[in-house]
């Protein structure tokens, strides 16, 4: 895996930005991959799309950018689509600004020769084994909530993964274009249907340890948002006839 495309999803993002950019370049110049880093603005209202031009115009030649911008804010699984259909590279890595995962985190699954067939999909998971996650109870309290709702409603057999949520996910380029192609749920619920498009088409997926750290000035509202997640997975069994 030499070729890598990067994929942030984003919306009112700008205090995160500073940060992120350092990172970047950081990483940019201690690799060895062939990367593009997209960045997709989802409508933010704030100073994002700016500083995110003025870091692409800075770093013009040695570091390859590309911006997809509109206008209305319309979810991240709809960000994270438009990105990987944009993307040129052989891998498609999609992340969070946070960086509650870090850009390194890449570079330990290759070292460890994680990545081994690109017919399968690797997502980050922290409730695996050897996974390192430094997080506030709360957090901890709702995915544990999230989990148990989404293994309600969707056949534990079905998932067979324990994580849906992370961000920071891998995917072969075919793969990721087959499946972001099809995908309709644009909230937060898009991970799921991104796993069941993957299982409908028997794509193998591999649950892999990381090191997540949580980080403060989420945009979830854990009431608006749970019962959007409710909704969204009602939609899923009924339209997948799960």
């Amino acid at each position: 895996m030499n070729s890598l495309s990067i994929i942030f999803p984003l919306f009112n993002e700008k205090n995160r930005l500073t940060n992120l950019f350092k990172k970047v370049k950081k990483f940019s110049m201690n690799t060895s991959y062939d990367i593009e880093y997209i960045f997709v603005n989802d409508g933010s209202t704030d100073k994002s799309l700016t500083l995110i031009k003025k870091f692409k115009k800075e770093n013009i030649e040695r570091i390859k950018i590309k911006i997809i911008s509109y206008n209305t804010n319309k979810g991240k699984g709809y960000a994270l689509k438009q990105g990987v259909l944009a993307s040129n590279k052989k891998w498609i890595l999609t992340m969070d600004v946070d960086l509650s995962v870090s850009l390194e985190q890449i570079n330990n699954w290759n070292q460890k020769k994680f990545i081994k067939n690109k017919e399968c999909s690797y997502f980050g998971s922290r409730l695996n084994i050897d996974s390192k996650i430094i997080t506030k109870k709360y957090r901890a309290f709702t995915g544990t909530v999230f989990n148990f709702i989404l293994r309600l409603l969707i056949k534990e057999n079905f998932l067979n993964v324990k994580d849906t949520q992370c961000g920071f996910k891998l995917y072969n380029k075919n793969v990721a274009k087959l499946v972001f192609k099809k995908i309709r749920e644009y909230g937060y619920i898009h991970d799921v249907e991104i796993l069941i498009i993957l299982r409908k088409y028997n794509l193998k997926v591999y649950e892999l340890p990381i090191t997540w750290i949580h980080k403060d000035g989420s945009k979830i509202n854990l009431i608006k948002d749970s019962i959007k997640m409710i909704a969204g997975l009602i939609r899923l069994k009924i339209n997948y006839r799960l």
